[in-house]
């Protein structure tokens, strides 16, 4: 494989794209791959929100890490808990996460969610669905479809995205806890991974592990570090991810089914401590990503761009920034990465999201925001 596009530093000078402040703190705007563009304040007042998506009518169901799923109304109003969420372990990195709708809700009302599940020997990422009631008060018929194996008692590293793929299969995205990043390589663990199953949590019959003998038969890629952002390329159907490094190194990849994606024994960032991480940035039998960053963004949430709100924001991937505390368009074409352009925002994004409004939809993390992304003169 070619080498992967880095975002260096110097390089990354020239593309960051300073937005500057209008009157209102509600609004921001700046430019980005082109397109002049306004951030508007949707809604405010959530607790440490993590992941969002649209209903049929608008409607937004929203993740509070704490434990909380919400609606939010067209008006930015934001109701009251749902009740029949599952307990989560609420501490660190944990807590409630990702949120997906049944690709069918429309006759199912099935939701999806991704959690730090409490157990005894710790807590681990399970993804559970249940119904939607119509009034949407609440959640009922919560069924367990997978349980992350082995739990762990650290605080970090869930991953817990969650993506259906055209065929409905579900892609969920594990991260390897940290203290186990060794267990990325194991595949008797789903540490570290990204697993795929069926809805109803079946294993597909062509998932690349399942008749090997010591290996979990939910895998579909692995030597994964921490996995927050995920999403189909529209045109192509196929996924994508966005991973955190450790000390540089978040990598930007395209995972194909029985693939080693080489976390820890390959890198381009460093550890915490400014040690060398693994054997180097290559190996035989390991994939190199599509891009990576260095230094550190913190990735976390991403969404493909297709409609025709932004026309200049079409074919490209955008991820939201942690650390780097942007909107980042990671630019797309023919399936290489060619390089990226940020809308500095001054907060922590947490997810990405294209409403069916044609705007994209940011979650503030630190701020508890939801934000429009919209043109400048909207």
């Amino acid at each position: 494989m070619s080498k992967p596009f880095r975002a260096w530093p110097a390089l990354l000078a020239g593309l960051l794209l300073v937005a500057a402040a209008v009157p209102t703190a509600a609004q921001s705007v700046g430019t980005l791959l082109g397109e002049r563009v306004r951030v508007v304040r949707f809604a405010s007042g959530l607790d440490h929100p993590w992941s969002l998506v649209f209903l049929p009518d608008h409607r937004l169901l929203v993740t509070e890490r704490d434990g909380r799923l919400r609606v939010v109304d067209a008006s930015g109003r934001i109701g009251p808990a749902l009740s029949g969420v599952p307990q989560v372990a609420a501490r660190g990195q944990g807590g409630l996460l990702d949120v997906a709708l049944d690709p069918d809700f429309a006759a199912s009302r099935l939701v999806y969610l991704s959690y730090a599940e409490p157990r005894p020997d710790g807590a681990a990422t399970t993804v559970a669905r249940a119904r939607l009631a119509e009034d949407l008060s609440g959640l009922a018929g919560l069924e367990v479809i997978f349980r992350q194996q082995p739990a762990h008692s650290g605080n970090s590293h869930f991953g817990s995205r969650l993506v259906f793929a055209p065929d409905g299969s579900l892609f969920i995205t594990l991260g390897d806890r940290f203290d186990l990043r060794d267990k990325a390589q194991d595949l008797s663990t789903t540490l570290g991974k990204v697993v795929r199953i069926a809805p109803d949590g079946a294993i597909p019959k062509d998932n690349p592990f399942r008749d090997r003998a010591g290996a979990r038969p939910e895998i579909y890629s692995y030597g994964h570090r921490n996995i927050q952002a995920a999403a189909i390329e529209p045109a192509t159907g196929r996924l994508w991810t966005v991973e955190h490094g450790a000390r540089g190194g978040d990598e930007v990849n395209r995972p194909e089914v029985g693939r080693n994606y080489g976390w820890p024994v390959i890198s381009y960032g460093r550890h915490y401590s400014g040690a060398q991480i693994g054997e180097g940035t290559r190996k035989a039998g390991m994939e190199q990503p599509l891009f990576y960053w260095d230094p550190s963004i913190a990735p976390s949430g991403a969404s493909f761009y297709s409609a025709g709100l932004l026309p200049a924001f079409r074919g490209n991937l955008f991820v939201g920034a942690l650390a780097g505390q942007s909107l980042v368009a990671v630019k797309v074409r023919d399936g290489a990465v060619l390089g990226e352009e940020r809308l500095p925002l001054d907060k922590r994004i947490r997810d990405v999201r294209q409403g069916p409004d044609g705007a994209l939809w940011l979650i503030a993390e630190d701020t508890g925001e939801i934000l429009r992304v919209v043109p400048a003169a909207d």
